[in-house]
């Protein structure tokens, strides 16, 4: 995928020298409580880059619209925040889109603005929705996702072996 650009963001790939930006997100435990068990908490700057590598190494062999990119604020190139389109578990037959922002970086509506820039691009991908899922408590998740535009179609169990809402968007629910 080329670079997307929204009004204030650039979603890129991930770079091994995102590093340290990426540990502000996934080294912090407020944000990786709620990744859990998908990913646990990034310990520090070595295993940081070694999660960039193994990401941009998986990239390679993913078909689109599935990856991982890096939020970046176009204003000072500030790297903010992580984004990924992959297969949810256990059948590996729905896409589930992701977003993680640093803490600082809450509340200011990146992490919509970037999701909805992704599934538009995703959408011309010859697929026809995408899922979202989150812990109940995860209220900033849930928030977000409805701001995406995303439907709420229930809650189970069937991802990850945990209770989670699930939330879809197909192209006709992506606001104008």
């Amino acid at each position: 995928m080329d670079p997307l650009t929204t009004e204030r963001l650039l979603v890129r790939p991930w770079r091994t020298e995102d590093a340290e930006a990426a540990l502000q997100i996934y080294g912090v435990g407020e944000v990786t409580r709620w990744l859990t068990p998908a990913m646990r908490q990034v310990d520090d700057l070595t295993a940081m880059r070694s999660v960039l590598d193994q990401w941009t190494t998986e990239a390679a062999d993913l078909l689109p619209p599935r990856g991982r990119w890096a939020v970046e604020l176009r204003e000072t190139g500030a790297v903010i925040g992580g984004l990924a389109i992959r297969l949810l578990p256990p059948h590996k037959e729905d896409l589930e889109l992701s977003w993680q922002l640093r803490p600082e970086s809450w509340g200011h509506g990146y992490a919509s603005e970037g999701a909805r820039a992704l599934a538009r691009w995703a959408f011309t991908q010859d697929i026809d929705e995408l899922f979202a899922v989150a812990r109940p408590a995860n209220t900033r998740a849930i928030a977000t996702a409805r701001r995406i535009g995303m439907e709420w179609v229930g809650e189970t169990s069937k991802y990850y072996d945990l209770r989670l809402q699930v939330f879809r968007i197909r192209p006709s629910d992506l606001p104008a």
